[in-house]
């Protein structure tokens, strides 16, 4: 397994191309995420010049994982499309807290391939380690995340500092929450 991190501008084509067919495939054909995609390549408005990508491959190259790093000094997802998450509180605005998006760590490879199973896979700790890393060299201390519920006791369980920023809501009929991950 092997780790590639950095902004658009540093990654090969190839593999941003790679990247957003896996993150089409993980969201919305195994989750059923209403997004608007083409030709089955998955981007939103938050894949900028500036957003940073870890993008974990097989020995075959292939994507096994991804995770997409965004600044809270520019429009995240959390501060733009899920405010209500934070029950009224002002979205993080500081460099020192980066927004974790567009998490995956299923390797479709193994057959089972299955993307609610992601957070108990192998990959996914190291994923989230070297997504630590990444956003840690460009001045980060924690993460911000939109997650389905349960993800905060996972990551508790697997040592990570994660707690709620508000109580959960109901979004398209799926429990989620503002969940912040420490990097001590």
């Amino acid at each position: 397994m092997q780790f590639i991190s950095g902004e658009p501008r540093v990654l090969r084509p190839s593999l941003m191309v790679d990247m957003a067919r896996y993150r089409h495939k993980v969201f919305v054909e195994k989750l059923g995420w209403q997004l608007e995609c083409e030709n089955s390549l998955e981007y939103d408005q938050f894949d900028r010049d500036d957003t940073v990508y870890v993008v974990a491959q097989n020995d075959a190259a292939e994507v096994i994982g991804t995770a997409r790093l965004l600044p809270t000094t520019r429009p995240y997802l959390l501060s733009e499309v899920f405010p209500q998450l934070l029950h009224g509180a002002t979205p993080p605005s500081s460099p020192d807290v980066w927004e974790l998006s567009r998490f995956a760590a299923v390797d479709f490879s193994t057959g089972t391939g299955s993307a609610l199973e992601q957070f108990s896979s192998p990959i996914m700790m190291n994923l989230l380690r070297t997504s630590m890393a990444s956003a840690a060299a460009r001045g980060a201390k924690r993460f911000i995340t939109v997650s389905p519920l349960g993800v905060e006791r996972l990551l508790r369980r697997l040592g990570f500092q994660a707690h709620r920023l508000a109580p959960p809501l109901i979004v398209d009929g799926h429990p989620i929450f503002a969940c912040s991950i420490s990097f001590a």
